[in-house]
């Protein structure tokens, strides 16, 4: 199924906590799945949502290449951009363990960017912190390095495991301060539709308890029982 760019920039508005809650509700696959694990973490927190399709490559840096240059791949993964069928997220699976050179810095950055990326995951290290988050590009790690090493990728285009999920080539991808999820592709436009449903749902809780007011389990019940009926019926319709 197609997504559309207006899928693309709901799903933008959303946090990814509330794109996981709403994928639950379609019952595809198990609640421990399909997410990336505490192991890849927001380098920006305070950066909106990115969501772009996977653009994949696996990556090392403790020993150099067997010849020709470290940036061999570089045009290979441009020419994979044009083939998604919307903005890429590049994800590198490092081999080194532990990450032996960074990954990433803001030179590749901003290079990526410029040819319509929208962010970066690696299960490897990261470096340029402060330039990277200057020119506005979200990025995906679990640690730092000063240096790259002999970095060099293997290839690009095939599936990679990254933060215990496995990523292929053009997964749609979701990511703010709370980590990275997978969003089926079968289902994207109707997890974009159904995101604000749920918010509103929520947000009777959230009312109740914030608001003025005493508050009483009665009423805490009351709340959360207008809130579940609004969930169910959200269910509903979207398992038809």
């Amino acid at each position: 199924m197609a997504i559309t760019p207006d899928t693309l920039d709901k799903l933008a508005q959303t946090d990814t906590p509330t794109i996981c809650n709403v994928i639950e509700l379609f019952g595809v696959r198990p609640r421990h799945t399909g997410y990336m694990d505490a192991r890849i973490r927001a380098n920006f927190p305070e950066m909106p949502p990115m969501v772009g399709f996977a653009c994949t490559a696996v990556f090392r840096s403790a020993a150099p290449p067997p010849g020709g240059d470290v940036y061999d791949s570089i045009d290979r993964q441009l020419d994979l951009f044009g083939e998604l069928p919307g903005p890429a997220v590049v994800v590198f699976q490092d081999l080194d363990d532990p990450p032996v050179g960074a990954t990433f810095g803001e030179v590749m950055c901003s290079m990526y960017r410029a040819f319509g990326s929208t962010g970066l995951i690696s299960s490897g290290a990261g470096r340029d912190l402060e330039q990277v988050r200057e020119i506005g590009y979200p990025v995906f790690t679990g640690s730092t390095v000063c240096s790259h090493a002999w970095c060099h990728l293997l290839h690009v285009g095939l599936p990679v495991r990254v933060g215990g999920l496995m990523v292929n080539q053009g997964d749609l991808l979701h990511g703010d301060a709370n980590g990275v999820t997978d969003i089926p592709l079968g289902i994207a436009a109707e997890v974009a539709d159904a995101a604000g449903e749920f918010i509103a749902a929520e947000k009777i809780i959230l009312d109740y308890v914030q608001g003025p007011g005493e508050k009483t389990r009665q009423g805490l019940a009351a709340a959360h029982k207008e809130c579940q009926a609004m969930v169910d019926e959200l269910r509903k319709r979207i398992q038809r």
